[in-house]
């Protein structure tokens, strides 16, 4: 799937409780800046999620960690698969991480 200019507006948002808890049953991989979380979904298009743990920091420090995330889920969303969904889960390094990390 190809992005739009847009990015991230070709994906399809994960915003309710139950749909973070069946991505978290599904495969994971971690790195020092990020958690993904996935898992396979009967919807057409790529379904994402961000979430930021209160360990990460205050409500402002949260907030960036998530505007990064989305933005690099903008950059790179022809790598999500249709018919998945994906949790995109911050850590603190996030914040000072650069970009390209």
């Amino acid at each position: 799937m190809k992005a739009g200019p847009m990015g991230i507006a070709s994906l399809r948002r994960l915003t309710r409780r139950s749909e973070f808890l069946r991505a978290a049953r599904g495969d994971r991989a971690g790195r020092p800046n990020i958690a993904v979380q996935a898992i396979a979904s009967a919807q057409p298009l790529a379904g994402i999620g961000f979430t930021v743990s209160k360990k990460v920091g205050n409500a402002p420090q949260r907030n960036r960690v998530k505007r990064r995330l989305r933005a690099a889920a903008g950059a790179c969303a022809e790598y999500f698969l249709p018919q998945h969904d994906y949790v995109l889960v911050g850590r603190r390094e996030a914040m000072t991480a650069s970009f390209g990390d």
